[in-house]
């Protein structure tokens, strides 16, 4: 009698496993409502590499040779995503006054900064790297084929939301800025 209850029950689990999941909430404009994207302690490797990918993806796309991540330049990311939530705004001045070449400069980049793209929202990299393929002047910093080098990190507030912050450059040259 146990063998059977025991079935039924894994039966009963494996069943509810199939079944579909809940329609997600629609807000008022119908389209469906923000879920909180958390980031874990341990997620930072995965997000950054996904990111990575995403970018040199649509690189590759575009003719544009491949990035890769750099430390200096993601500390400077990482610097700026975390002021933005300090001042609770997107924008490419620190609290400081400082500019994305400054940021750049602080961390010790011995090359080129070519562009800055920043977002405040509650989507994913991936959803983020998407919006900023959509806008013109963002897309310019993310193709820009002189770019080699790319920083990339964010900021998660406890509410969820998130203050995303990359950075492209090229070793060696004179620092240029980009920034949107």
């Amino acid at each position: 009698m146990l063998a059977k209850t025991a079935l039924v029950v894994a039966l009963g689990i494996g069943l509810a496993a199939c079944a579909a999941p809940p329609p997600p909430a629609l807000g008022p404009d119908g389209r469906p409502l923000p879920q909180l994207y958390e980031i874990g302690r341990g997620d930072t490797d995965r997000i950054q590499l996904r990111m990575l990918d995403g970018v040199n993806a649509v690189r590759d796309a575009a003719g544009a040779r491949p990035v890769t991540l750099n430390a200096e330049l993601t500390a400077a990311a990482a610097t700026h995503s975390r002021d933005m939530s300090l001042q609770n705004r997107p924008w490419h001045f620190g609290s400081d006054g400082s500019s994305p070449v400054d940021r750049v400069r602080r961390v010790g980049y011995g090359g080129a900064m070519l562009g800055e793209n920043i977002s405040e929202t509650y989507e994913t990299e991936l959803e983020t790297l998407a919006a900023w393929m959509e806008d013109p002047d963002t897309r310019e910093i993310l193709l820009d084929p002189r770019a080699q080098d790319l920083g990339f990190s964010w900021f998660q507030e406890p509410s969820g939301k998130i203050w995303w912050t990359l950075v492209t450059g090229r070793p060696g040259g004179d620092l240029v800025a980009s920034a949107f």
